[in-house]
């Protein structure tokens, strides 16, 4: 079955907004603790923001037979400023969805390929992808790619805030 990737569109907002939502509801299941579905109209207005104007955020998409199936965000990120102590160097960040019945048929990584590039013609030297680490098909998608480890973030709960 041929696959397109080509940057999303406004017309595609209904079929990116079922896509993250589709994502964040398989991600609920992984742990409810991490992940939420976000408010549908949020999401909406996400979409319709970054794809009405220049934007930070690059959005492609794969169609399959007319039907949007996968989608991948890069969100080019601004460098560290120069009170810090990380060397300047062009970064994004990497976000892809895949419909259910899709995946490990090559659409994530026809979308993942297309986000390199358009992140390389703009300057782009290094991609995050951000995994919790109960999302072990994640990481193995992004390891398949050459996403490697580099650093660790840690993290630790603060429990409620106190009233008070």
């Amino acid at each position: 079955m041929p696959m397109l990737v080509r940057a999303a569109e406004r017309d595609d907002v209904p079929a990116l907004v079922r896509l993250r939502v589709a994502n964040a509801e398989r991600h609920v299941q992984l742990d409810p603790a991490i992940y939420r579905v976000p408010d549908i109209e949020a999401v909406r207005r996400h979409f319709e923001e970054v794809l009405a104007a220049e934007s930070k955020v690059l959005v492609f998409v794969a169609e399959r037979v007319g039907e949007v199936v996968g989608m991948v965000e890069v969100i080019l990120l601004t460098d560290p400023p120069d009170h810090q102590i990380l060397a300047p160097r062009r970064a994004a960040e990497i976000h892809t969805a895949v419909l259910d019945g899709h995946r490990g048929k090559g659409v994530g990584a026809a979308l993942l390929m297309a986000a390199e590039k358009a992140a390389a013609d703009r300057g782009v030297l290094v991609i995050y992808a951000g995994i919790f680490a109960p999302n072990k098909g994640a990481v193995r998608f992004y390891s398949s790619a050459g996403f490697g480890t580099r650093g660790i973030l840690l993290s630790k709960n603060q429990g409620a805030p106190s009233a008070g």
